[in-house]
């Protein structure tokens, strides 16, 4: 290729969505076939991919960069077939995450998947650091193409899974990696060489044009979805994909479906026909056949989640959380006047208003019924109703809850601040009841009630045992709070419930122990020590020492699901062969697991050019590689930080969580792109004062944000969802514009003392990219995401200092 020949920016754009694509693809589809937690070790594999990059091209880049344009055209087209290939091949290894601890096979197959997994991020990694070696002196404007083609590519990628089954999105992923290959050649050489151009266009409408069954998806064989279509006569009806998940209906005509949680061993009614509703191939709920007659659902009077009918007679119910609808029925049982339902997927909506209204007799529903498209909490925070009742029952699965695999989920719906919130909305004398899964030892109700009792502070409230109720089944467990005092009548009520059902009392106000423990019986009363214990003047040692962390969730640190602590972890292990290992909640495990593994290949990737670099220095020792090391090591684990922090924090501000992902994270890609485009007229100043000043504005920026978006989330949550969309962007453009500026800045200094360091340098960002995007999470778990923002401005400030002395100055 001539020297004044131009980058090819807008492939390196193409290539870079393709990448970005790519990964929250496979986040998607992994959460489809294994678990959410598995997502963590997605963002792993793709910045694991950049990092191998940057070791590789340190040794071989030289010979490379003569052939710039064939190497880049193989790396783009590389991309495409392996992104297919790879993932293809990874679904046939008989990897279970749950198998992780006790089967020694599973690490192996871990490996397998990962070595797998990693090679099409390489490929892409490759293309994108070769433009920058090959044209240093242009680096800002190539890394904004970067930026700018990722942001696209994750906002892209949502709005592909809203109309394309994930078979079609994958191979659409693979053809503008395939398209970038061929744009590519068009950008690099004149003449063009048709030929090449043409079979490259034709390998993107082969791609196109795979068949779906060659893609089909391969559910992890302890999914309900799986387990369900091993019952004979079993058959999926629909299916519907979205970011939201993936809906399954199934129907089992021979063994009929019965999906009654939290059902009582005293109920003689038998429910009327089901069908399951899946959803990612897991947490079922069921789509229940109605004709008019509510009878046939007196069953549902013997849920621990009925007793809030019992207590009152609620003239308007409010229920979060509609799945297939059996909250909507036990209610219209119960001859509530008004009911209103918040269901976020709106497929599941679709189904049960439209696609199966006649089985779920919504024309029998449709007049004291409405139903809105919304996420829980923002509806609750833009809405200005009271309700005498507020339902949310069981919003994820039995196998997947007390296999702790939501360990890693953000869930804004059970913390301090969101009931505070919905006891917000309630009329005086109104209940908020919250229905959970039982684990023993107890751990999602005791931390509910922690969680419960704060918010019932938080609101003002001097004597918060005197409006907390909690039962239990052998299934399930129920918490009712009421918006004042808890009267003797209901006390009364709540006793008769009770008894009738053979449900467990945990707690009511001046409860005694021989009240609880009577019907479902444990060894000891533990949700009754439990609550006494919470509601106590010892309540933060009981915290500390209690097995579990089932510390109070707040917004700051959304982790309701994350019981897991490490003075437990060696009782587990000691006991494992005695079942000990149940107890063990996966998530967080993973999550160390997967730091430890990026720590260590990060090290050795970092490391092992080392010798290669100082033969190629012109300068003795390793001074200069060190100020690089530390220099990128910083940005990378900045940027991401402070990325992943606000990603968080916007989504309690836009409420859908997939809106808030793809406007925060495409708004971050693209400003920081436009920041870096701009860094291009920086270049030449080669003074550090620069610099000093692009992260002075960074961190006053960050640090002011996090202080006023609360407020500024507040005063703006009545605004439809658009002008919130529009008034994110306007927020995030001044601090992504900035933080796109040194990571170019520092490379292209790079590029003009000492080029032999800029794939060793992508390298670096990539590592500290690779661990800064697991370890905000697991900082984010102990102290909460306003830490991590701290944490991420001292970074910056790191490399501000080092900045000067990043490389020689060249001579006046």
């Amino acid at each position: 290729m001539r020297n004044d020949a131009a980058p090819p920016v807008y492939s390196v754009l193409l290539i870079s969505a393709a990448a970005l694509a790519y990964e929250v693809l496979l986040m998607r589809l992994f959460s489809i076939i294994q678990w959410h937690h598995f997502a963590y070790m997605m963002i792993s594999l793709a910045l694991l991919g950049y990092g191998v990059s940057g070791t590789f091209l340190t040794f071989l880049g030289h010979r490379l960069k003569p052939h710039f344009s064939v190497a880049f055209v193989a790396n783009a087209v590389l991309f495409g077939i392996s992104s297919i290939i790879c993932f293809l091949l990874a679904q046939q290894l008989p990897f279970n995450t749950l198998e992780m601890f006790w089967e020694p096979n599973q690490w192996r197959l871990l490996l397998l998947s990962y070595l797998l997994l990693f090679i099409p991020f390489f490929f892409a990694a490759n293309a994108i650091c070769l433009t920058f070696a090959r044209f240093g002196e242009q680096i800002p404007r190539i890394y904004a193409f970067d930026l700018l083609g990722a942001g696209l590519g994750s906002a892209g990628i949502i709005l592909a899974l809203y109309y394309l089954a994930p078979a079609d999105t994958l191979k659409l992923v693979a053809a503008i990696g395939l398209l970038a290959a061929a744009l590519a050649r068009l950008e690099g050489e004149k003449p063009h060489n048709w030929q090449i151009t043409f079979a490259l266009s034709s390998l993107v409408l082969v791609t196109l044009l795979l068949p779906n069954h060659w893609l089909r998806l391969q559910l992890s064989e302890y999914k309900s979805l799986s387990q369900t279509l091993r019952i004979p006569g079993t058959s999926i009806l629909e299916e519907h994909s979205s970011p939201l998940g993936l809906i399954t209906l199934v129907d089992s005509p021979r063994v009929p479906l019965r999906l009654a949680p939290g059902l009582s061993l005293n109920n003689t009614q038998e429910p009327p026909a089901q069908l399951g509703v899946f959803i990612d191939g897991d947490a079922p709920t069921p789509l229940n056949r109605f004709d008019g007659d509510l009878q046939p659902f007196a069953y549902l009077d013997y849920q621990t989640s009925a007793l809030p009918y019992h207590l009152m007679n609620p003239g308007q119910v409010l229920i979060l959380g509609m799945g297939g609808g059996s909250g909507l029925l036990q209610a219209a049982y119960h001859d509530i006047a008004r009911i209103e339902a918040v269901e976020l997927i709106p497929q599941l909506v679709e189904l049960f208003q439209h696609g199966y209204a006649d089985y779920t007799g919504w024309q029998w529903l449709r007049d004291r019924t409405l139903i809105h498209e919304e996420e829980a909490r923002g509806f609750i925070s833009s809405s200005h109703k009271r309700y005498d009742l507020i339902q949310i029952s069981l919003l994820d699965s039995a196998s997947a809850s007390s296999g702790g695999v939501y360990g890693l989920s953000e869930s804004y719906l059970y913390t301090r601040e969101a009931i505070a919130e919905y006891l917000q909305q309630l009329n005086p004398n109104g209940l908020l009841a919250i229905t959970r899964w039982v684990k023993l030892p107890p751990r999602d109700g005791l931390k509910l009630f922690a969680t419960s009792i704060e918010a019932l502070r938080h609101n003002g409230v001097q004597s918060p045992d005197q409006q907390i109720m909690l039962i239990r089944a052998w299934d399930t467990s129920t918490l009712v709070i009421k918006n004042g005092r808890i009267s003797n009548q209901e006390i009364q009520r709540l006793h008769g419930f009770c008894e009738a059902r053979s449900f467990d009392l945990a707690y009511f106000p001046n409860i005694t122990k021989q009240q609880t423990n009577r019907y479902n019986i444990l060894s000891e009363p533990y949700f009754y020590q439990g609550a006494m214990a919470l509601l106590g003047d010892e309540a933060e040692r009981f915290l500390e020492q209690y097995k579990f962390d089932i510390q109070p969730a707040t917004d700051n640190r959304p982790y309701f699901f994350n019981y897991f602590k490490w003075s437990t972890l060696p009782e587990i292990i000691a006991t494992y062969r005695q079942g000990g290992f149940s107890l063990l909640e996966l998530g967080y495990p993973i999550l160390i697991l997967t730091l430890l593994q990026a720590m260590v290949a990060s090290a050795v990737l970092i490391l092992l050019p080392i010798g290669f670099i100082r033969r190629q220095s012109n300068t003795t020792g390793s001074g200069n590689a060190a100020q690089v090391l530390l220099y990128f090591l910083s940005i990378g684990l900045g940027f991401l930080f402070i990325e992943i922090a606000f990603m968080q924090k916007f989504i309690l501000f836009l409420a859908h969580p997939i809106h808030a992902i793809a406007v925060t994270l495409c708004g971050f890609l693209i400003f920081s792109g436009l920041g870096s485009l701009y860094a291009q007229n920086l270049v030449k100043q080669n003074d550090g004062m620069r610099l000093h000043l692009i992260v002075g504005v960074l961190a006053g920026l960050a640090v002011v944000y996090t202080w006023l978006m609360p407020v500024m989330f507040a005063g703006l949550a009545d605004l439809p969802i658009l002008f919130k969309a529009i008034a994110t962007l306007v927020m995030i453009a001044p601090l992504a514009f900035t933080m796109g500026m040194p990571f170019p800045l520092g490379l292209s200094r790079l590029a003009r003392q000492s080029p032999h360091l800029v794939p060793w340098a992508w390298g670096v960002n990539g590592c500290a990219s690779l661990i800064s995007a697991i370890l905000a999470s697991l900082l984010a778990i102990h102290f909460g995401f306003t830490w991590v923002i701290l944490i991420a401005i001292l970074t910056y400030l790191t490399a501000a200092v080092i900045y000067p002395s990043l490389s020689h100055q060249p001579p006046a």
